[in-house]
Parts: structure tokens; sequence; C-alpha cells
């Protein structure tokens, strides 16, 4: 794996409201857009889910998921980049994170052989903006690459959402830097590091990519 920082990334600060300031431009983050047109369907099945655990025990459940999504991100990001500058995390969720995030780099990574940038924002001018965990070579072709932390194994059905992110940044990152980037590629762990890998890419990655168009219109459109 090689470092090859063969593009500038735009410096962003995300507000509380899911916005990206970027060159004085404000614009909704990837995950934003997804959430606001969420399809009422899934909606009803969050509501059911939280129901049958209660508010109270479902908002943990998700705030640890969260912490410990994050761990697992900057774990990976210490061992991507040699500049992200931080401690490691000693509490309980990094010592779930850390063994989280070896499985991901001794199963995920083999075929990772160069790196553009690691936590860098992408943006789509004058339509939206969000942050990739990774964007370089992966399987000899350009590639999107996102780390994820599930309670438990997805099937391949359940994540349209982070096929449509992948789909999304990877517009944003050929349209600014002029790349052909034609795959996106998903590293998920469990905490009992149960480790997946789900590549889209070709023909399907340009459906998620439209599929993610229409989103954003709808999403603009709610705005008017």
């Amino acid at each position: 794996m090689i470092w090859n920082k063969r593009f500038i990334y735009p410096g962003s600060q995300r507000s509380i409201k899911g916005e990206y300031d970027i060159s004085n431009m404000l614009l909704p983050s990837v995950t934003t857009v997804l959430r606001a047109t969420e399809p009422e369907e899934k909606r009803q099945s969050l509501n059911r889910w939280i129901a049958s655990k209660g508010e109270d025990e479902a908002t943990r459940i998700k705030e640890l998921a969260g912490k410990r999504g994050t761990a697992m991100h900057f774990y990976l990001q210490k061992h991507l980049d040699p500049d992200c500058k931080g401690y490691a995390d000693l509490t309980h969720i990094g010592r779930v994170a850390e063994p989280m995030a070896k499985k991901i780099i001794s199963k995920g990574f083999d075929d990772l052989t160069e790196v553009w940038g690691s936590e860098v924002t992408v943006y789509y001018p004058g339509l939206y903006a969000g942050a990739t965990d990774l964007a370089g070579i992966y399987d000899y072709s350009e590639s999107i690459i996102d780390f994820k932390q599930s309670n438990k194994p997805k099937r391949r059905e359940w994540i349209d959402d982070y096929f449509m992110q992948l789909g999304a940044y990877a517009m944003a990152h050929n349209t600014v830097h002029g790349t052909q980037i034609d795959q996106g590629v998903i590293l998920m762990c469990t905490p009992d590091c149960f480790f997946q890998k789900f590549v889209v890419r070709g023909k399907e990655f340009v459906k998620y990519q439209h599929q993610f168009l229409k989103r954003l219109d709808e999403y603009y459109k709610g705005r008017r």
C-alpha cells in the first residue's frame, strides 16, 4: 500500500444542522439527504424497533454503536495515515473497537494498493458534500471505501443507503478531481469480530448513483 497525495481535499467544518461549509458555501451532507428522504417503510421499521426496546434502551444502543464506530474509525485512520494525531482509546469501548479495526485490516486491506486520502471531505459543487473514510485504488479499481461497524451481520439488501452514500461520494470526487471512480467498497465488522465485505461496481454502482440523485432532488423539493 502506498500513499499518493495527488489531490488537494478541501478543509470543511460540519455544522450541527448536517451541513458542510466549503468556501463559504453551505452544502447538505450525504447522510442528511438520505435521512431526510427516508422511505416511510424504513421509518416505521425503526419506530417498531424503538418501541420493542423502549426509548431509553434504544438510545443507549444507538449511542454505544456510534461511540464504538468512532473509536474503530480512529484506529483505522491512525493505521492508514502517519500524520493522524491522537491517543488510543483505552476505555471499554476502545478495547472492543480495536480488534474490530484489526479484523478489517487483516481481512479487508490486502486489496488496498494506493491511498489518495483518509477521512477526507468531498463535495459536488452547489449540491452536497460528505466525508469518505478512504479514496484510492482497491482491487485495481479507483474506489471509494467506507468502514462500518454493525451490531450484527448485514444482508446485502439491507444496505442500499450505504451504496447510495458511496455512489454520491464517487460522483463528487469524479466531478471535482477528474477521477473515474466506478467502485464502492464497504468493509464492515461486528463487536464479536465478524467481518463482511460488500463491493458495488459498474452498472449496479451507476444505479445507486441515480437513486441518490432522485433522493437529492426530493430533498431540495422539500426545502422549497
